[in-house]
C-alpha cells in the first residue's frame, strides 16, 4: 500500500519510482527563499507547491544551476549558461549545454549523478529531479560542518577519542553528535540515534534550542499533548534562531528523516552553541584543520564518489581508505569484473591486521597495474599517510583517464605524450596558434590554450569576448580559469579541476582536465 502524500511514476522498463510531496514543497520553499529576487529567475521563482511546477521549472538548466552557485558559491562561471531571449524559452540543444553544466558540476560538489542525463531531467522526470535537488540542498546545508570551518567541534570528542576519529565523521553523523553533546549538557537522557522517529515528539528539539539560545526558545512546547502543536512551536523558535524554515509540523511529526536532519543543519549553520577554542587548546589540538582535507585530497574523494561505487562514500580521503576496503572497490570500479579476487578481501576489517592485509592486496593489484609503489606498504596507508595515499590514488585516477581514452580510440594504449599531441592538433586544425608544452607549461596558466581546445571541438561553446586574451592579474587568470571550467562541462566532461589548479599549473589536474577533454572529443568523432 502505498503512503499518504507518496506519488508513483512509470519508468522505463515498466519500472515504478516514487517521489514525495512533502519534500518537493520543502524543496519548492528552499528554492523560493534562496532564489528569490535573480533576474533570470523572473517569471520563475516563486515555483508553486502545485502539480509538476518544480521539475518543469528545471527543464533549462538554469535554475539547478543557479542553486549549485547557491549551495557551494563560484561553482559555476554563469558566462557558460546558454539564457533565452526574446522571451522565447531555450531549445533542446541549449538546455542540453545547461544541464550538462548543472550535472557535471553538481558531482563537482560532491553529490552522485550516476545514471542521471540531460534527457531524464528535459523530461521532468520528477524522482531523478527530486533526488538532485535533495543532494544539492544536502550540500548547501552541510558543506560547512566540518573541523575546518569550525574547529569547535573538537568539543565533541568522547573519553578515549583523538582527532582523528572525529575527521572519519560524515557531517550528518558530527551532526548527531552534536545533538546528543547538548542533550548531555542539558542533562537529559535523551539520546538520537536517527533522524526520524526519535525526533518526531519534539522533545530533543526543545530541550536543545532551549540549550542554545534559553531567552528566545523556552522549554513551553513540552507543555502540549498534541504533537503537531509541538513541532508548530519547535519551528516557530526556529525562525527567532534565524533559520529560514522550509520543513512543516508535519515533517517533525511524521519523522521525514530528509527534513529533519536538514532542520538539524539549520540550526547548527546559525546556532552551533559550541564554545570557540582557547589559544592553549588550539595548541593542544596539534593540528593543521586544512591539512585533513587539502585540495587535492578533496579532488581526489570527488572523483572516487563520481563512480558510483555501492556502500562506499568517500568523505575524508586519508580517513576513508585506511581499511583497505574502499581503495579495492575502487579498483574494481575501474577494472570491471574478475580483476579483484573478493575471497582475498576481509570485508569487515574491525581490527589494524585485517586494515593492512586488505591494503597489502590493494598494493599487489597496484602493481598489477604496473603502478609505480616503492616503498608503499599497506600499513602506510592504514596510517593514513598523506603523501603515500595521494601516490596511490592519483595513479588510480590516471589510469581511469587513460583507460577510458585507450576504450573511445578503439583498443590502442594512450600515452600521455598522445593526449597533448592530440590537444595540440586540433587546436592547430581550429586555426588557433596556442599550444602546450607539457602539462606543467607555465603558460597554461592563462586558460588560452584550453578556450582554444575547446572551441576546436565545438566552436559555439566559447565567446571570445568574454575572454581576456591578455591576463596579467591573478583576477583575469581566475576568470579565464572558471569560463575554461565551466564551458568544459557544458560539453559533458567530468572534471574536479579548480581554477587555482589552473592557474598554479597542477600538472596531476590538468592532465586530467584535457583527458576529459580528449574524452568529449573522441565521443563526437566516433
Amino acid at each position: 500500500m502505498l503512503k499518504e502524500g507518496v506519488n508513483l511514476v512509470l519508468g522505463s522498463g515498466g519500472s515504478t519510482h516514487s517521489y514525495s510531496n512533502e519534500e518537493k514543497e520543502a524543496f519548492v520553499d528552499f528554492i523560493n527563499n534562496s532564489l528569490s529576487g535573480d533576474p533570470d529567475l523572473k517569471g520563475v521563482i516563486p515555483i508553486s507547491l502545485d502539480g509538476e511546477a518544480l521539475f518543469q521549472a528545471c527543464k533549462d538548466g538554469i535554475l539547478l544551476s543557479k542553486l549549485i552557485n547557491a549551495a557551494v558559491p563560484d561553482t559555476i562561471d554563469e558566462r557558460a549558461l546558454s539564457k533565452p531571449t526574446g522571451g522565447k524559452p531555450l531549445d533542446i540543444y541549449r538546455s542540453t549545454d545547461n544541464l550538462n553544466l548543472a550535472i557535471n558540476s553538481a558531482s563537482a560538489i560532491g553529490c552522485t549523478v550516476v545514471n542521471i542525463h540531460p534527457t531524464t531531467i528535459y523530461e521532468g522526470r520528477p524522482h531523478i529531479i527530486s533526488g538532485l535537488i535533495w543532494q544539492i540542498i544536502k550540500v548547501a546545508l552541510l558543506h560547512d560542518i566540518d573541523l575546518t570551518h569550525h574547529p569547535e567541534l573538537f568539543r565533541l570528542l568522547e573519553e578515549g577519542e583523538d582527532i582523528n576519529d572525529l575527521l572519519k565523521l560524515t557531517p550528518e553523523k558530527l551532526l548527531m553528535r552534536w545533538l546528543n553533546y547538548h542533550l548531555k549538557n542539558a542533562k537529559s537522557d535523551r539520546r538520537v540515534k536517527n533522524w526520524g522517529t526519535d525526533l518526531k515528539d519534539s522533545e530533543v528539539y526543545t530541550i536543545v534550542m532551549n540549550q542554545l539560545d534559553p531567552k528566545t526558545c523556552s522549554k513551553d512546547a513540552l507543555n502540549k499533548s498534541d504533537l503537531n502543536d509541538r513541532a508548530r512551536i519547535v519551528l516557530d523558535n526556529g525562525t527567532k534562531l534565524g533559520c529560514k524554515n522550509f520543513i512543516r509540523p508535519r515533517d517533525i511529526v511524521n519523522g521525514n528523516t530528509k527534513l529533519n536532519m536538514a532542520f538539524v543543519a539549520q540550526l547548527f549553520n546559525k546556532c552551533p552553541g559550541l564554545e570557540p577554542l582557547k589559544e592553549e587548546e588550539l595548541k593542544d589540538v596539534n593540528m593543521d584543520w586544512n591539512e585533513g582535507q587539502d585540495r587535492e585530497a578533496r579532488a581526489f574523494a570527488l572523483w572516487i564518489n563520481s563512480l558510483g561505487i555501492d556502500d562506499f562514500y568517500c568523505n575524508n580521503l586519508y580517513q576513508d581508505l585506511r581499511d583497505g576496503l574502499g581503495l579495492i572497490k575502487v579498483i574494481d570500479a575501474i577494472e570491471g569484473k574478475g580483476f579483484v579476487d573478493w575471497k582475498k578481501v576481509d570485508k569487515n576489517p574491525n581490527n589494524k591486521f585485517k586494515k593492512i592485509s586488505n591494503n597489502n592486496y590493494a598494493v599487489d593489484l597496484g602493481h598489477e597495474l604496473k603502478f609505480s609503489l616503492v616503498n608503499i606498504q599497506g600499513s602506510n596507508i592504514v596510517d593514513g599517510n598523506k603523501t603515500l595515499t595521494l601516490g596511490f590514488v592519483w595513479q588510480l585516477m590516471r589510469h581511469h583517464v587513460i583507460k577510458i581514452l585507450k576504450e573511445l580510440g578503439g583498443g590502442k594504449k594512450i600515452e600521455e605524450n598522445e593526449i597533448i599531441s592530440w590537444a595540440n592538433n586540433k587546436v592547430k586544425s581550429a586555426g588557433k596558434d596556442t599550444h602546450m608544452q607539457s602539462f606543467g607549461d607555465p603558460n597554461l596558466k592563462t586558460s588560452l590554450f584550453f578556450i582554444d581546445l575547446l572551441y576546436s571541438i565545438r566552436e559555439k561553446s566559447i565567446k571570445y569576448e568574454l575572454v581576456n586574451a591578455n591576463p596579467s592579474s591573478k583576477e583575469d587568470l581566475m576568470a579565464n580559469a572558471k569560463y575554461a571550467i565551466s564551458v568544459a562541462r557544458t560539453l559533458g566532461c567530468l572534471i574536479f579541476v579548480l581554477p587555482e589548479d589552473i592557474i598554479e599549473v597542477n600538472k596531476k589536474m590538468i592532465l586530467t582536465f584535457v583527458g576529459a577533454m580528449m574524452q568529449v572529443g573522441l565521443k563526437l568523432k566516433n
